[in-house]
């Protein structure tokens, strides 16, 4: 069995098990992630659009990185222009674990955090007292003596 999937604006083929790099993903490693199936092709046949509706390819982030350095160079004959670049691709391998239909999991209940006992508020007060602010005027210059 494998699949077609979308990620990126690009499509993927994958079966349970495979490593795909694909394009740099928001997550960390060990992180699951879902990918919606464009197509699906196993025992009972390829089923397509409206079949895969609801399916989805089930994957976990294993590493990051970049790929090879490929050298972008720009040359303008007869200007004596010359550009020369180097661009790394940053990419995420994730590991194919599940395709299938999607099941609703409930989050986990999370406990409200307990809160702090509130502080004194005596900065704001004593701002307020603070006087206001004094313009210096210049000291005239003192006569020296001859």
């Amino acid at each position: 069995m494998y699949a077609i999937f979308d990620n990126g604006g690009k499509q993927y083929k994958a079966c349970i098990g495979d490593l795909v790099k694909l394009e740099k993903l928001a997550g960390k490693v060990g992180d699951g992630v879902e990918f919606p199936v464009v197509l699906l092709s196993d025992d009972k046949g390829v089923q397509v659009a409206n079949e895969v509706a609801d399916l989805k390819v089930k994957a976990e982030i294993v590493s990051e990185g970049k790929d090879k350095k490929i050298i972008v160079f720009k040359y303008k004959p007869k200007k004596n222009e010359r550009k020369k670049q180097g661009h790394r691709q940053p990419y995420t391998m994730v590991k194919v674990t599940a395709i299938g239909a999607v099941s609703e999991e409930k989050p986990a209940a999370k406990k409200p955090a307990a809160k702090k006992p509130a502080a004194p508020k005596a900065a704001p007060a004593a701002a307020a007292e603070k006087p206001a602010a004094k313009t210096t005027a210049k000291k005239p210059a003192a006569k020296k003596a001859e």
